[in-house]
């Protein structure tokens, strides 16, 4: 079965054709990263109007680099939500237009559960169950994912998600826009001991993240040492927050599989890009006899080709949606 998915909820124009759920025969994304760094973030206004600019010439160009035609297409797969309202509207209407005229069924994913299943397309094998990790800019969850359409929710961020803090630290740092990748990399060249900023693990039985007080201590230490008139180690702030971030996540990780005896972790979302995330995963993993799995790069970033497997899953399993759907932008997990 092919899909054609479109994925247009934050600040990329993302289109794909995926065949059977599983297997990538397009994915092409098309990036407003450079836009919005003028910025310092995303603006939901810009974003929406170049998506509107891009996504026919998106769309076709998947069709083509699939080498598939528009009648070979069984249903469409389409982002519903969370993201941004404006951009979320490109792509539904996109995706509603394209379903009526060719008369095919249109399936709405949640845009967090296409992270989950990028890892079906990078690890053909991977079957539930399994604990994942899906940790973004917007969003931090710990979940057990027990069969494909069916999960259980045990943690979720209570503030800031690890993404969104790591982007506020970088730019308190002086670093660019997204914040995220250039934390990891100036991570390497600094000592994650040299600063003791908090680990907030919260009540000892909790699977919550809280990230907000860390995000503080970190500004606050930067204030103290520009009061003391003394230049901070940059590489040494970035990797003592990036650890403090890292220990909290892989200890609660692995806590909750030993809890659901599970032998594997899977990581998703942007987040699950970082080296330093993914080198202390695997790391405890080899220590602990669990498998640990993540998406390549392309697609831990937004992506149409996870929502294609998403939306194969519901498809399947009878969930498809009418011509009345309306974008969720503040959808959660499990809503």
């Amino acid at each position: 079965m092919l899909t054609l998915a479109i994925e247009t909820s934050c600040d990329e124009t993302s289109c794909g054709v995926v065949k059977d759920g599983r297997e990538v025969l397009s994915n092409i994304i098309s990036s407003q990263i450079e836009i919005h760094r003028e910025y310092g973030g995303v603006v939901p206004e810009i974003a929406s109007r170049k998506h509107i600019e891009g996504i026919d010439v998106i769309i076709q160009e998947a069709l083509d680099a699939a080498k598939v035609g528009f009648k070979d297409i069984d249903f469409i797969s389409v982002t519903q939500g969370p993201g941004l309202v404006g951009a979320l509207l490109v792509g539904l209407s996109s995706a509603k237009a394209i379903a009526y005229g060719l008369d095919i069924p249109i399936v709405g994913v949640n845009h967090i559960e296409g992270h989950i299943c990028a890892n079906y397309i990078q690890h053909r094998d991977l079957e539930p169950p399994f604990t994942c990790l899906i940790v973004s800019g917007g969003h931090s969850y710990l979940i057990d994912v027990l069969d494909y359409q069916e999960y259980k929710l045990h943690g979720r961020t209570r503030d800031d998600a690890a993404g969104e803090a790591f982007d506020k630290v970088a730019r308190a740092l002086g670093l660019p826009y997204p914040g995220g990748p250039h934390i990891d990399q100036l991570a390497l060249e600094g000592n994650g001991d040299a600063i003791d900023f908090p680990r907030v693990f919260l009540e000892s039985d909790s699977y919550d993240f809280s990230f907000s007080g860390l995000k503080t201590a970190v500004l606050n230490y930067l204030n103290q040492m520009k009061q003391k008139d003394e230049e901070p180690n940059v590489a040494d702030v970035a990797a003592s927050f990036q650890k403090a971030v890292l220990d909290v996540m892989v200890e609660k990780s692995f806590r909750l599989a030993k809890e659901n005896k599970r032998s594997k972790i899977v990581i998703a979302g942007g987040v699950a890009a970082n080296k330093g995330l993914r080198e202390m995963m695997e790391q405890r993993g080899k220590d602990e006899n669990v498998d640990i799995f993540y998406p390549s790069m392309e697609l831990c970033t937004d992506n149409a080709a996870m929502i294609g497997s998403a939306g194969y899953y519901n498809f399947i399993n009878g969930k498809t949606s009418d011509f009345h759907m309306k974008v969720m932008p503040n959808l959660g997990f499990l809503d």
